[in-house]
């Protein structure tokens, strides 16, 4: 492939680094589990329209000023925390009483997850520096193609990683039946969740 070198060692890292958990992978599980499966789709493709976003950053060298400035880099680490606590809290503090589990389940809607994916995906400046630094290394420094090159990197990338969220979307879906026909169950695993999505905005917060 143009200006690419090692393109199988780069699809095979890639697809490791996809099945490795993160706060991507606990996204759309989360709201696999309160939104069902339409809303864990929804929300794994707002992840990939996210990470479409930091590749054409990454290859118009836009991430560059996440690297360097550290500026740049805490305030779009602050405001995708404080995302994610907002999207835990209201999960966290949702109504309890079991008549509010279908109310629960219609508002995690497939718009709702599709933008929430996208945000929490684009407002972590840890994505940004990831594509930045994993996919220059397979690009031929040389060619003149290098632009080209690193989109179809990110694009491979991307491509394989919303294959596997949408493995972790069905299967946290089937989960998400059991705890609607329980709906006790069905608001302790909304605070779980909740918190799970407090815990994410905690860390990234605090990442360097």
């Amino acid at each position: 492939m143009s200006g690419i070198h090692d393109y199988w060692l780069f699809l095979l890292t890639g697809v490791l680094l996809n099945l490795t958990p993160g706060q991507d992978t606990l996204f759309i599980i989360g709201r696999s589990l309160t939104g069902g499966l339409r809303a864990g789709i929804a929300a794994a493709c707002g992840i990939a329209v996210g990470s479409l976003g930091h590749t054409l950053a990454a290859a118009l060298g836009l991430s560059l000023l996440l690297a360097t400035s550290l500026v740049a880099f805490t305030v779009v680490k602050l405001l995708g925390a404080l995302y994610l606590l907002y999207l835990g809290t209201r999960l966290l503090f949702a109504r309890s009483a079991p008549a509010a589990a279908a109310a629960a389940v219609s508002a995690a809607t497939p718009r709702a997850a599709f933008l929430q994916g996208i945000f929490t995906n684009l407002l972590n400046p840890k994505v940004a520096l990831f594509f930045l630094a994993f996919l220059p290394q397979f690009v031929a420094v040389h060619s003149e193609a290098r632009t080209l090159a690193l989109l179809s990197l990110g694009a491979t990338f991307i491509t394989t990683g919303l294959l596997w969220c949408l493995v972790l979307a069905f299967a946290a879906a089937r989960l998400q039946q059991f705890f609607v026909r329980n709906p006790n169950l069905r608001t302790l695993i909304d605070r779980a969740v909740g918190a799970l999505f407090i815990g994410l905005g905690v860390r990234l917060a605090v990442s360097r």
